[in-house]
């Protein structure tokens, strides 16, 4: 159980089930919030509730509560990968196959009522054959959500897809069966004429079929982006080490990290990750932090330092004593942050959501009153029948059913080709409000690769401090040698724990590393290599001294290199009218030296803050007023990447990042970021405009068909158009550069 202590209250979170839409989880919240001292808020897209409660109130009552709303909750283990991953895949495959073999039953159904050339003898008595499993066992989902909405008073969209399919298939029985329209040599000619009937010829077998099979495919499109809510924290929990060899009566012992206890002494070997958080006692390396940090240099380390689980040893041999473990490690929190975003994001409710909060019952309501205006006037029941289930048919969502999942399966396949994915349509409506873009710098903005940059003193710098670094396997040594195609060889090579290393290249006594290291050998440098240094740290670089012959000879700047497109890429996000700001673990030298080459503002630079500090700089910038974008590829980044209204992950980063963000940007390029912001307003854009014409169609069509004067040819006509409207409206998304 997922459970918190703070003061007086305590916070649980509940894993919710049976919620159908953003309603379903308003009326949740609604219920447990009548209890006294609870304060709770459920998210529709990672069906969790996040519930505070304090004494009398016991985890009982907050079930009792969900499950008088007609749903069902439990209280949730620690997350874990296997057992979620394993849990969720039967109701995926179920609504995958009930999308699939509706939509291949409905098609020759819709085909037969619409193409007259189809409509071979015995047609309708085919139709029913194949509609009859759609709408009994591929609406079962609609059906069970009715119910329980009509058991508790209320009306969704789910209620509204029910009754139109169980009216629409009724009716259609009763017309085969004690009308006219199950002779055989039955046809539905095109008779586009306004005309009363008492609808005993007429089936709407396709209306029933065909709304089934697209309201379930929105759903599948929806129900595979809510599933990777909790992808995120799998991911971040994968990070850590998942064995350790532990010191145990002086001899290494090899037991899964799990097991560490806070006082074990653990070993961390080059290339190893750091198991849990702790402080070194023998030793000395290099760590690279940058996937929890950020930070582009490796941090040196060495006996009484503090070190981060999950962090890669790129140096020498460590003994570490644990000193957090499981729940309190940095990870961990890390984790919890990235859960407390979620959880907290206000829940972007599904637009159709919207209008069917109003629209279902009001539709319901004029069905009602249709049908007893005509009994009441005399004009017969099989009329007053026939024009209130024509209320409910025309207003049967099929456009409405189309108007999202079209236009986001064209979005979301324009963007894939563009490298651009789009992960639900949280994130357009998000798109939208954008007026702040934090830009993550390592990795992001820049390569986040050390590179050499520049050689300043002796001709010779370069190619004696290559041959020697090239046998160490530090970031920065590797940037050194790489600028070297043909390396001498090295007698004596010595590698001196975060300092710097030694030897002998082509008879000279050569030392490369830290100014401090040449000092303490009797090389100190010279006034005009040590102003090198300067500008090299103040212009954000990192300066490596080189000396031989009792000598400071040269210096090496090393530095994080920006990407040749982030120049471009922060010019395109000001011109959509955005305000581009810099955040970074990084020093703040660093940060605003980067800053000025891409051109932005030096206000707008944040740095030195640690992964909990950049969720809070995107709560900072919405507690102002603004509705924030994050682009980030770390670890570091994946709290804030939850926390802020639109988060875009580059797809070059860490799979945690990819999960916590709303768009993922495959290339690694950051004009895709505004390429992306671009696409997802468009997108919305489309989704909202075919939203308008479907209502539309629909406050059209329901006085013609309240007034009995709906012909069921221009029903099926006026709903295939503005199917096809909807359909070709959507894909004009593929046209986007």
């Amino acid at each position: 159980m997922s459970t918190t202590d703070q003061g007086d209250l305590t916070t649980t979170e509940l894993a919710i089930t049976g919620m159908t839409c953003a309603s379903c989880a308003n009326r949740i919240e609604r219920k447990l919030n009548k209890i006294d001292g609870v304060h709770a808020t459920v998210n529709y897209a990672t069906e969790k509730a996040r519930v505070s409660y304090a004494d009398p109130v016991g985890p009982a009552d907050l079930l009792a509560a969900v499950e008088a709303a007609g749903y069902a909750a439990t209280l949730p283990p620690e997350p874990n990968a296997e057992t979620e991953t394993d849990s969720e895949t039967p109701e995926r495959d179920t609504l995958r196959d009930r999308v699939v073999i509706s939509a291949v039953l409905s098609l020759p159904v819709v085909v037969m009522a619409m193409w007259p050339a189809a409509q071979v003898d015995g047609w309708q008595w085919l139709s029913l054959t194949l509609a009859a499993p759609v709408v009994v066992w591929g609406a079962l989902p609609f059906h069970r959500a009715a119910w329980a909405n009509l058991r508790h008073g209320a009306a969704t969209m789910d209620t509204l897809v029910s009754i139109g399919v169980l009216a629409a298939f009724g009716w259609s029985l009763y017309a085969l069966l004690w009308g006219t329209a199950g002779e055989i040599g039955m046809t539905h000619p095109f008779q586009l004429v306004i005309e009363r009937t008492d609808g005993a010829g007429t089936i709407y077998l396709e209306a029933a079929a065909g709304v089934t099979t697209l309201v379930l495919l929105g759903r599948w499109v929806e129900a595979r982006s809510k599933r990777r809510a909790g992808s995120a924290l799998r991911a971040l929990l994968d990070l850590g080490a998942k064995d350790v060899a532990v010191l145990r009566d002086g001899r290494e012992t090899r037991i899964p990290a799990t097991d560490l206890a806070v006082g074990d002494h653990f070993v961390v070997r080059p290339g190893e990750k750091v198991a849990t958080d702790g402080e070194v006692v023998e030793g000395s390396s290099a760590l690279d932090t940058s996937l929890l940090t950020g930070e582009s240099v490796p941090i040196e380390v060495r006996a009484g330092d503090a070190v981060v689980g999950a962090t890669v040893n790129v140096g020498g041999r460590l003994v570490v004593r644990a000193t957090r473990v499981g729940a309190e490690t940095q990870l961990a929190q890390m984790a919890r942050l990235v859960e407390d975003a979620q959880s907290g994001k206000a829940a972007a409710q599904r637009l159709a959501d919207r209008i069917s909060g109003v629209f279902v019952p009001t539709v319901l309501a004029i069905s009602a009153a249709t049908l007893g205006f005509w009994i009441g006037t005399g004009a017969g029941t099989a009329s007053a029948v026939t024009a209130a289930v024509a209320v409910l048919v025309i207003a049967c969502p099929c456009a409405l059913g189309l108007a999202t999942p079209t236009a986001l399966l064209v979005g979301t396949g324009r963007g894939a080709q563009l490298g651009i994915l789009v992960k639900g349509p949280e994130a357009l409506e998000q798109a939208r409000r954008i007026d702040v873009v934090l830009l993550d710098k390592t990795g992001t903005v820049t390569t986040g690769e050390m590179a050499l940059r520049s050689v300043h003193g002796h001709e010779r710098t370069l190619e004696l401090a290559a041959a020697l670094e090239h046998a160490s396997e530090h970031p920065i040594a590797r940037a050194i040698a790489a600028g070297v195609d043909d390396l001498l060889p090295v007698d004596g090579f010595a590698n001196l724990e975060g300092l710097g290393v030694e030897g002998r290249v082509d008879g000279l006594d050569v030392v490369v590393g830290r100014p401090s290291l040449l000092a303490e050998r009797g090389l100190p440098l010279t006034d005009e290599l040590a102003r090198t240094v300067d500008e090299a740290r103040a212009a954000g670089g990192t300066a490596v001294a080189v000396g031989w012959d009792r000598a400071a000879r040269g210096v090496l700047v090393v530095a994080d290199t920006v990407k040749p497109t982030s120049t471009e890429a922060v010019a395109r996000l000001r011109d959509l009218g955005l305000t581009p700001v810099l955040l970074t673990g990084d020093h703040e030298d660093v940060a605003r030296a980067v800053a000025a080459e891409v051109g932005i503002d030096p206000d707008h630079v944040v740095a030195g803050v640690l992964p909990a500090d950049k969720a809070d700089v995107v709560r900072r910038w919405q507690a102002d007023g603004h509705a924030v974008a994050m682009v980030g590829d770390g670890v570091n980044d994946a709290a804030a990447l939850a926390q802020a209204d639109l988060g875009l992950a580059m797809g070059t980063g860490t799979d945690v990042a990819m999960e916590a963000g709303d768009l993922v940007l495959v290339r690694g390029d950051l004009r895709v970021a505004a390429d992306a912001i671009r696409l997802a307003r468009r997108t919305l854009g489309t989704i909202r405009g075919n939203l308008f014409w479907a209502f539309g169609y629909n406050v059209a069509a329901i006085p013609l068909a309240a007034a009995g004067l709906l012909n069921p040819m221009i029903a099926g006509a006026t709903m295939a158009f503005s199917s096809v409207f909807v359909v070709l409206n959507s894909l004009r998304l593929r046209t986007f550069r």
